[in-house]
């Protein structure tokens, strides 16, 4: 699989959760802490080209997945890539 970036704050459940997963199936990834980085919503909405409502966004590659439910549904939907 493509490394993963995850916009996200360390406060969010969902995102931390997100990272959880990469981790768990050594899916790479990058952790882009929106307080840290100095970034709003409007910031990533620019970046991927849709508006942004919540926390995390997560791209796989440069093709946008969505928010956590949508990123583990794309993991379970691509585990035989995974296994690789």
């Amino acid at each position: 699989m493509e490394q993963v970036t995850i916009y996200g704050r360390s406060s969010c459940g969902f995102c931390v959760q997100a990272r959880h997963l990469c981790e768990a199936r050594n899916i790479p990834y990058v952790w882009v802490d929106m307080i840290e980085k100095g970034m709003s919503k409007q910031d990533i909405a620019d970046k991927i080209g849709r508006p942004v409502y919540t926390v995390p966004q997560i791209l796989v590659g440069s093709q946008y997945v969505g928010g956590f439910d949508q990123f583990y549904a794309y993991v379970r939907d691509h585990q035989a890539e995974l296994a690789r």
